[in-house]
């Protein structure tokens, strides 16, 4: 996706810079809100969605919820992009 932004084009993507945080997963119970803990994978959330239901057999219906983190950087043409770009 590309934006002008006060005269120069910008790029929001992934953030992919060294030491970016990596996705985080969670699930979280539409009957009653609870939510599981947060984890780098989803099979951590997806279990505890299972073992919710397992003791709550009406709390069936869940919310995956991916917290993904993104950066903008100068786009080619923008005055900071060869000031920016990694080389």
């Amino acid at each position: 996706m590309r934006s002008v932004i006060r005269y120069a084009e910008w790029t929001l993507g992934p953030d992919t810079t060294p030491g970016a945080s990596a996705p985080v997963y969670a699930m979280e119970c539409t009957t009653c809100l609870d939510t599981s803990p947060p984890s780098d994978t989803r099979d951590g959330p997806e279990d505890w969605a299972i073992r919710h239901t397992a003791r709550h057999h009406d709390h069936a219906g869940f919310r995956a919820v991916v917290t993904s983190f993104g950066r903008v950087t100068p786009a080619p043409g923008n005055p900071l992009y060869e000031q920016q770009s990694p080389r």
